[in-house]
Formats: C-alpha cells, structure tokens, sequence
C-alpha cells in the first residue's frame, strides 16, 4: 500500500514522505479498512512537528521506526480480524483515533483499527464527511456531556469557526442548548451561524465582555473553551453560578491566570479533555452518540479542501496556518 510516514519529528517537508508499505493485517477484535479519505487535525501536525509537543505533553506518543499520520479517516472495511463479525466486510465507516498509540494512521491505503472504532457511515454521506468527524466531534460531545447534561442551558463556544468549536456548535444545539459562538473574522462567523450559533461575536472587539453579558443576561452555565490561556479574563465576570469551563487545547501554550475569589464565588468546575488518555468507554460512547446524529442527518460538514496523498506535507502546513475549514487527504 502508499502510505504518508514520517521517521524522525520535523518540518513537515523535511520528514513526511510516501513510501510503499505492506498491507496490515487485523489482529484479534479489528478490522481493516481501505481508506478513501484521510483527515488531518492539529494533532497530527503536532505530533510530527519539531519536538514533538504533544507526546511531550502526555499524548499517545508515536511508533518507531515510522509512523503514519492520520487520526481520522473514511472508507470500506475489506477485511476482519479474529472475533469480529464477518458480515462487516465491505460496511462504509468512518475512524477515529486510529494512531493513538499505534503505527499507522490514515493516511495510508489500509489501516487497521479496534472494531468500535470503525463506525457505520450512512450509504448518503461522503467519505469526506465522515473522514472530517472523529476526533472534533467527540471531543466536542466530551466537552459538553462529561458532567451534566447541557440542555436549556447557554453555551459559549470560543473559535466557533473551528473543527471542534464548529461541531461543538453543533452537537450544543442539537443537546437543547443555546449557543454563543466567538469568532475574528466575517467569514468565520458565517460558519459559526450555519452551525446554529444563536449568538455570534467577535472576540477581537473592545467591546467583547461586554457584548458577551448583553447576550447572556442571566449568565453563562457552560464553555468550550480553544484557547483559556487568553480567553478564560473575557467571560470570567458572565458566568453563572456553578459553570463549567471545559477546556481541550492549549493554544496559545501558557499558564492561565485564575483570578481566584471571582472563580469562588461563582463556584467554578474546571474541565480539561484529552482524548488519548480518556477509557475506551467514555471514547465509544460518545462516537455512537455522535454517529447518531449523523445517521439523522444533523450534522453539517465544514468546507473542505482535498490534496492527494503526495501533498501531505503541504496538508499538515495548511492546518498549522490555521486553514479556515477542513484539509483532508485522498487516498489512492
């Protein structure tokens, strides 16, 4: 099979390339699937990138002599492992986290996951639709699920434009929520608005907090939070009693400053969310979840920009630019 590999962390340029690969083989409880659509996410990038960040930071680490990259993907499965049902073979599915800790990734012509991982995807959407789901959406559902349930709450979604804040958006809505979104720029706001945000702002704006309270009057019970570093002094004064911030990036690295009494007096939870350490229940949980709304045709793909495989390098860069929609990968 071609698969993108990378063996040292670098430069996407410098050490991503397409290499000619055995074809896996599913051990006891996966199953193989032929990609058709690989999707790239920030911590891909990070993985690879110099220093390798987020293995640093207690991600799933990578696998020597080469790693594959590609969390998520789409496509057929072609081939079970050991204890999984044979009637599976040739089933349309999306994957997640299918370098977690392993190999090989997506970006690859086959690539060999747990069997609950490789989820039905409906005959009526696209691989790359579902090969855009994995990894923000169930951080998303994560987010909002883990401690109580959202409904008839408001929710403020910062980065409403991006892969988790947008599905986040979404998955908040279709909970019973009411959303705020923030965003830094028009168009960014047109997606945060498609994907059901009641309420959208620019955080950039002078006047941000106090918009943001003109919009919650009665307080904020729940965030999403991309960036607490810099977010968490905007909309610390608009919460309500007993929020919940929950928090699954930290961009930009940094030490959030907690101003203490205010966060007391709102009693507070914090929640921080990394999927790569969470059990394999909570994860499958919240993939059927989301796999629901899917098969119910309540969830509505980001714009999305398709390279070939030999571009991979050229992919990675794009999302660490900061590529407003989606970059995903086809597979030969």
């Amino acid at each position: 099979m071609l698969a993108a590999i990378y063996e040292r962390t670098g430069v996407a340029e410098e050490v991503l390339r397409v290499a000619t690969l055995p074809d896996p083989t599913p051990g006891p409880g996966e199953v193989r699937v032929r990609v058709r659509v690989s999707a790239v996410n920030p911590t891909d990038w990070k993985a690879r990138a110099p220093g390798s960040r987020l293995e640093a930071d207690g991600g799933p680490g990578l696998v020597w002599p080469h790693q594959i990259p590609g969390q998520d993907g789409a496509g057929t499965i072609d081939l079970v492992g050991p204890g999984v049902d044979a009637r599976r073979v040739d089933e349309r599915v999306w994957v997640h986290l299918a370098a977690a800790g392993r190999p090989h990734g997506t970006a690859a012509g086959y690539v060999c996951v747990p069997a609950e991982r490789a989820l039905p995807l409906p005959d009526d959407v696209p691989f790359a639709h579902g090969a855009a789901l994995g990894i923000p959406y169930v951080t998303a559902h994560r987010c909002l699920h883990a401690d109580r349930d959202p409904a008839g709450t408001t929710v403020l979604v910062t980065g409403g434009a991006g892969a988790v804040g947008n599905a986040t958006v979404q998955m908040a809505r279709l909970a019973g929520a009411r959303v705020i979104a923030t965003v830094s720029s028009p168009a960014k706001a047109q997606q945060a608005t498609a994907a059901g945000a009641a309420v959208v702002l620019d955080y950039r704006d002078a006047a941000f907090t106090a918009d943001l309270r003109r919009a919650a009057p009665d307080g904020i019970q729940h965030v999403v939070d991309v960036a607490p570093t810099t977010n968490f002094p905007t909309y610390l004064s608009v919460l309500d009693q007993q929020a919940l911030v929950a928090s699954y990036a930290v961009e930009p690295p940094g030490v959030v400053t907690l101003a203490h009494m205010a966060a007391m007096e709102r009693n507070l939870l914090l929640r921080f969310v990394l999927l790569y350490t969470l059990p394999d229940a909570v994860l499958d949980e919240a993939a059927v979840a989301v796999n629901t709304a899917l098969r119910a045709g309540e969830l509505r793909p980001l714009p999305a920009r398709l390279l070939p495989l030999e571009r991979i390098a050229e992919a990675h860069d794009a999302v660490e630019a900061g590529h407003l929609g989606r970059i995903l990968v086809e597979i030969p």
